[in-house]
């Protein structure tokens, strides 16, 4: 079962114990879902992968919102959006962990043969696609620079 259909069959779920919140998360996953499917250049088709890179964005929109709700003191729409990232988080991998983000990086950098900075580039280019979903971009850049200076 693909990641649509998937989200689907969970609103049923979601409808049924009237769950709210998750119910509302998963109507707008399902909403940018189909907007991606009929965006100008697809065809038609959602591939796990163009789902995935929905959800991370939709996940980071909902935190930094729920940053920006608690600086303005206002801590039930914070709570709304951080419970609406939760629920969005479920359908995406595993968050690498610092150590396996060094190791998997370790292996890039080794593949492009990367020796100095001026290569992050590259190595950034693969590493992006290979641990999308995995890794926050900024997290892979910071620990890129930090290996090839060495």
């Amino acid at each position: 079962m693909n990641l649509f259909d998937q989200v689907s069959e969970d609103i049923k779920a979601a409808m049924r114990a009237k769950d709210k919140v998750r119910l509302e998360a998963l109507r707008g996953i399902k909403k940018e879902f189909l907007e991606a499917k009929t965006a100008p250049g697809s065809n038609g088709d959602l591939t796990d992968e163009a789902a995935m890179k929905v959800l991370v964005r939709m996940a980071k929109q909902r935190r930094e919102s729920a940053k920006i709700y608690t600086e303005q003191s206002r801590p039930e729409l914070a709570d709304t959006e951080l419970a609406e990232a939760a629920v969005i988080e479920e359908y995406l991998p595993q968050p690498l962990t610092d150590e396996q983000l060094t190791a998997e990086l370790k292996k890039i950098i080794a593949e492009v043969g990367a020796t100095s900075p001026a290569q992050m580039g590259m190595v950034m280019g693969r590493a992006t696609k290979a641990l999308a979903g995995r890794a926050d971009g900024r997290a892979i850049s910071a620990r890129v620079k930090e290996l090839l200076a060495q």
